[in-house]
C-alpha cells in the first residue's frame, strides 16, 4: 500500500472518529441542558395555568404529574411558538399546548418530537389552500377550514380557540393537540403512515395486524354510517386513523377498552400507559 492510500485511510478514520465524537458530545450537551431545565422549579404561574386550563392534569397519578411538568419545561425551552393573525404568544398558550402535547411522551424514552421546531398558533380556525387537479387537467386552489395541521417540515399549526375548548373537555374523545402531535410521532421515521417508531421490531407484526383490521372496520362503519367511538375522519387513511384513535385512547379509555380491546392493548403497549383509571 502506497503512502497516498495510507494517508487517505488515516484521514477517513479520523473523520469517522470526529463524527462519532461530535454526535456523542452533542447528545451529552443536550442531555445536560435538559437536566438543568428540569432542575429549575416549575413556575407557580404555570401550575395555575394547568389547574385552570387542563382538568386532565388533576386526574393523572402523582408520578405522572411530576413527569409531565418536567416534559413541559423542556418542550417550552426547545420549541418556538409563533403567533399568527395577531395573536400574542404568552405562557398560557405555551403551557396549555405543551401539557397536551407532552401527554404522548409520558413514561417513554423520548427526544421531544425531534423534527418539530415551531408551533404556529392562530386565534381560531384557519384557512389552508391546497392545489388540486380538476377535470380537464386544470389545477386550482382548494380552500379548507382547519383547527390543526401537522407538517413534515418541523411545524405544527393550531387553533388556540379549539385548543382551549378541547383541553376543557377531556372526555369527549376529541383533542386537536393530541391529534396533531400523534402525527408528529408518526412522522419521526419519515412520512406519516400510521406506524410510529415502536419499541422493538417484534412489535410491528401485531401492530400492523391489529391496526389494519380495525382501520378496515372503521372504513366499513363509515360507509354504512354505523356508530363508532372513533370519528369517521379516521377512515381517511392509516395516518389519520392512528391520530384519531390516539385522541380516544387518552380521552375515552374505558369505552375504547370495552369495544376495541386488542387495539387498546397495542396503544397501551406503545405509549407505556394505561389511562383507564385516570378519569
Amino acid at each position: 500500500m502506497d503512502k497516498t492510500s495510507m494517508l487517505a485511510i488515516v484521514i477517513v478514520s479520523l473523520l469517522a472518529l470526529f463524527s462519532i465524537f461530535w454526535i456523542a458530545s452533542r447528545s451529552w450537551r443536550i442531555a445536560r441542558h435538559r437536566a438543568s431545565v428540569t432542575a429549575t422549579p416549575f413556575p407557580a404561574s404555570w401550575r395555575i395555568i394547568l389547574k385552570q386550563r387542563m382538568p386532565y392534569f388533576r386526574s393523572l397519578p402523582a408520578d405522572l404529574q411530576l413527569q409531565l411538568k418536567d416534559l413541559i419545561q423542556v418542550f417550552i425551552d426547545e420549541k418556538e411558538f409563533i403567533g399568527c393573525d395577531g395573536i400574542v404568544i404568552d405562557d398560557e398558550i405555551r403551557v396549555t399546548i405543551a401539557a397536551q402535547a407532552c401527554l404522548l411522551l409520558l413514561n417513554r424514552k423520548t427526544d421531544f418530537y425531534p423534527k418539530l421546531k415551531q408551533i404556529l398558533v392562530y386565534p381560531s380556525v384557519f384557512i389552508v389552500k391546497n392545489h388540486e387537479l380538476r377535470s380537464g387537467g386544470v389545477v386550482g386552489d382548494k380552500k379548507r377550514l382547519l383547527s390543526g395541521e401537522s407538517w413534515e417540515n418541523g411545524k405544527v399549526v393550531l387553533s388556540w380557540q379549539t385548543t382551549q375548548d378541547d383541553a376543557a373537555d377531556p372526555r369527549d374523545g376529541s383533542n386537536v393537540v393530541i391529534h396533531e402531535f400523534a402525527h408528529q410521532l408518526d412522522q419521526e421515521d419519515g412520512n406519516a403512515n400510521g406506524a410510529p417508531i415502536l419499541s422493538s421490531l417484534d412489535d410491528y407484526s401485531s401492530w400492523s395486524e391489529v391496526l389494519s383490521r380495525e382501520f378496515e372496520r372503521l372504513q366499513y362503519q363509515a360507509e354504512q354510517n354505523t356508530p363508532s367511538i372513533f370519528s369517521y375522519y379516521g377512515a381517511t387513511n392509516p395516518a389519520e386513523f392512528f391520530a384519531v384513535i390516539t385522541e380516544v385512547f387518552f380521552e375515552q379509555p374505558q369505552e375504547f377498552y370495552q369495544s376495541h380491546r386488542e387495539l387498546y392493548t397495542e396503544l397501551s403497549h406503545f405509549f407505556k400507559l394505561d389511562p383507564i383509571n385516570w378519569h
